[in-house]
């Protein structure tokens, strides 16, 4: 079993590494085998350099660590479904340091006990997450509206049709995930979205 040890901040500007040395402490009372993932990217998008490069080499057993699920996802409801589904795909074991339960999931022998805080950290962990979002929502359009009173009218980014036909052909041709993403030249999470 394998420590995957996932530190994130939003941009380059800030310290990604910030919370690293307590989470390496905190990862030992589950072994000394642990690897290290550090990004400075955005969690309101499932395409993450270092997420990525995680899920791809996690085995089944292997505990993904984070300080907060902040950390882990700022992402819309769908895109955070996709990932939990990415990550439960891959057997990964989520604990966050900051939320006790599910320490006590890896911790716990008794099958019953392990049912309940599963169903407990799993909502716990959804809230979480729906209260990082709505966060981050609300930032967004506090600064839109001060864009707004400015004279500024943003675009926004327009979705590439033919690459989603191309992933949706691709599919009916039984290619896994991970070969469409990369005969198209996008990321795994775009083709789940894509295929949702």
């Amino acid at each position: 079993m394998t420590i995957r040890i996932y530190v994130r901040a939003s941009t380059k500007d800030q310290d990604a590494e910030r919370a690293l040395g307590d989470l390496v402490k905190f990862s030992e009372q589950y072994g000394n085998s642990h690897v290290q993932y550090i990004e400075n990217h955005t969690g309101t998008k499932l395409e993450r350099p270092q997420l990525n490069k995680l899920l791809d080499e996690s085995k089944y057993g292997d505990i993904l660590l984070v300080e907060s699920v902040d950390r882990l996802s700022r992402l819309t409801q769908d895109d955070f479904s996709t990932l939990k589904q990415r990550i439960k795909d891959k057997g990964l074991r989520l604990v966050v340091q900051d939320l006790p339960t599910t320490h006590a999931v890896i911790n716990t022998t008794d099958d019953i006990t392990s049912a309940v805080l599963t169903v407990v950290n799993n909502m716990l962990i959804d809230l979480l997450a729906t209260m990082a979002r709505l966060d981050n929502e609300k930032r967004k359009e506090r600064i839109k509206q001060g864009l707004e009173r400015s004279g500024y009218k943003p675009t926004g980014k327009k979705a590439n049709a033919d690459k989603h036909a191309e992933i949706k052909d691709l599919n009916t041709k039984g290619l896994t995930k991970e070969q469409i993403a990369n005969a198209v030249g996008v990321g795994v999470a775009t083709v789940y979205r894509v295929l949702r």
